[in-house]
């Protein structure tokens, strides 16, 4: 495909999914796999997991760096600011107009029936996404045991998330460590 109507793709994708979904990030996840996965197949199944996870480990919102990942990995550089463009120009011009008008409409009751409808359609979005992901996470019982602990974790203790993704990481290591060289720490042992 020619750089220029890459390009174009990468931008007309992002911009399509910033300008129809609502709710942020993880509301986006859902278009995001489809449009990235099924319909360009600019990344595997395996490499957009892989990446959702890079984009929440990295500052920013996670719609933004996966954009710009995937824009990365299509075209380069100059992909990464076209899809990046692309997903923010929408947000970016709906929150303008928002600041310039919300005041006078904020309490009109059509207005707050919006947004009341809005609101359980986007819990729905993130919920579809994470049964996507979970999907092709969840496979083994050491991945459902760390996602249990992290889950149980926010939900009672609230620890921040990063210490959560370093906990996962390094039982990700052991995991692999202690089930893959069974031989070599029997032979350490002896």
């Amino acid at each position: 495909m020619p750089q220029k109507s890459r390009l174009f793709d990468l931008f007309f994708t992002f911009f399509k999914i910033g300008a129809f979904t609502f709710g942020g990030g993880y509301a986006m996840l859902p278009l995001i796999q489809r449009e990235v996965i099924e319909t360009h197949h600019w990344l595997s199944s395996d490499e957009f997991i892989e990446l959702i996870a890079i984009a929440e480990i990295t500052p920013g919102p996670v719609a933004i760096n996966t954009a710009t990942f995937v824009g990365y990995r299509t075209a380069g550089v100059l992909g990464a600011f076209m899809a990046t463009l692309g997903v923010v120009l929408p947000s970016f011009s709906i929150i303008l107009l928002i600041a310039l008008f919300f005041p006078r409409i904020a309490s009109h009751p059509v207005t707050q029936r919006m947004f009341y409808g809005i609101r359980p359609a986007v819990v729905a979005l993130i919920g579809s996404a994470i049964y996507k992901l979970g999907k092709n996470v969840l496979v083994n019982g050491f991945s459902y045991f760390v996602a249990l602990v992290v889950f149980l974790d926010q939900l009672l203790m609230g620890i921040p998330p990063i210490p959560m993704i370093l906990f996962a990481a390094a039982a990700g290591v052991l995991d692999h460590y202690v089930n893959s060289d069974h031989n070599a720490i029997n032979r350490f042992l002896r």
